[in-house]
């Protein structure tokens, strides 16, 4: 965690490159349909392809004497995650446990990232590959992390279709909590209560890794002797942190999916 690559450059400096994206417009000074931040898409896509490829080879190696280690760890997480799911939602669960899953997944390998020393692929990106900046957590980008949440957005309603009917969600939209005649209300407050769950999912995600991140950055700024104590007591607290919002992520998919199944009749209100 070395600043000593920002020799040339002040704090701010420093601080400030390690927080710019890898984008496709350099010159951009903020995101648009022509400006992607190259870094996110590009280290989300390896880490996917290290989740599917790690869960296929336990698959294609999977036996019914004694398990390999690959296999003893695929399946612990897989029983975590489809008793979490199974305690909480009440339906099908042939497609929420697989997406669970992956969300668990997909976040804990972002999050992990933030484990990396923070010069070390940029440094590799500067002077090997001539990029100008370079992030590797998925997860502190907000655009990331928003993305993923309105995945969740679109299966809330997807789950609300198919378990209501169109029908039935307006219903429930239109007359939910208050009855029929405070309506306005009952669509202030349930609008409200819908576009809260991927802005809760997405800013609780982002601002605890962005956060995470940030301390890393300002610690390589001491120097190197002074970086052990502090680095490597924050590098375990952050194990925590990174375990942890990828299971709360995962756990508050189940937790609105399961809500958006359910079917709010008269007597439940």
């Amino acid at each position: 965690m070395s600043a000593e690559s920002g020799a040339a450059k002040t704090p701010a400096e420093y601080v400030s490159h390690h927080l710019m994206h890898l984008t496709s417009n350099h010159d951009a000074g903020f995101v648009t349909m022509s400006n992607w931040h190259i870094d996110t898409l590009f280290f989300s896509t390896v880490l996917g392809l290290v989740f599917l490829t790690l869960f296929r080879l336990a698959a294609v190696r999977a036996t019914s004497g004694v398990p390999g280690k690959l296999q003893n760890f695929v399946e612990i997480i897989i029983e975590f995650v489809d008793n979490s799911v199974k305690d909480s939602f009440k339906g099908d669960r042939s497609f929420l446990a697989p997406f669970a899953l992956t969300i668990f997944c997909w976040v804990f390998l972002w999050n992990c990232m933030d484990l990396v020393p923070v010069d070390l692929l940029p440094l590799f990106g500067e002077h090997v590959l001539g990029l100008h900046a370079l992030r590797v957590v998925p997860s502190a980008d907000m655009s990331a992390t928003f993305a993923l949440s309105l995945s969740v957005f679109f299966f809330i309603f997807w789950y609300s279709f198919k378990s209501k009917g169109v029908v039935g969600f307006a219903k429930e939209f239109l007359t939910h909590p208050f009855g029929a005649k405070l309506l306005p209300f009952n669509i202030i407050l349930n609008t409200v209560e819908y576009l809260a769950k991927p802005l809760s999912l997405a800013l609780r995600l982002f601002g605890n890794l962005y956060a995470g991140e940030l301390i890393f950055i300002l610690i390589a700024l001491l120097p190197w002797w002074a970086q052990v104590i502090p680095g490597m007591g924050w590098m375990i607290f952050h194990i925590l942190v990174v375990t942890l919002q990828a299971f709360i992520f995962m756990t508050l998919t189940i937790v609105y999916l399961s809500m958006a199944n359910e079917n709010h009749d008269a007597e439940h209100h």
